[in-house]
């Protein structure tokens, strides 16, 4: 796909990817893409991110079921940074069972954790 031959991945061949909530505009999360996935991404319209961790494509929500349908895609100015606006299945995004996985607040230099589990990770993931 000629598009995606202008996104700058870095050094690992991975951009980072924001994901917000295509209705609310809420933060859910962050998360990289290699080529395939981002490729993947478009093609289906679901979300696909590559984990460095595992060193595998991660399709959201196969282990969850707390899927992400792609509304929109975006690039930033210099083409390095990915913003997907997306439709959340479930509510949760976060793999610790929260709506996002920006839920920890500084405040009076000190980190607080400002949004409840919705479900319990165990439930999740076994």
């Amino acid at each position: 796909m000629k598009a995606l031959d202008k996104i700058q991945f870095n050094e690992n061949g991975l951009v980072p990817v924001i994901t917000q909530d295509f209705s609310s505009s809420e933060i859910l999360m962050m998360a990289w893409m290699n080529k395939e996935a981002l490729s993947l991404s478009v093609k289906t319209k679901k979300a696909v991110y590559f984990s460095r961790s595992r060193k595998k494509l991660w399709f959201k929500g196969e282990e969850s079921g707390h899927s992400q349908d792609i509304v929109e895609i975006y690039t930033d100015c210099d083409q390095d940074v990915i913003l997907l606006k997306v439709s959340q299945q479930g509510g949760i995004a976060c793999h610790t069972g929260r709506a996002n996985c920006f839920f920890n607040k500084l405040e009076n230099n000190e980190w607080q954790s400002i949004s409840e589990v919705i479900k319990d990770p165990k439930e999740i993931y076994g």
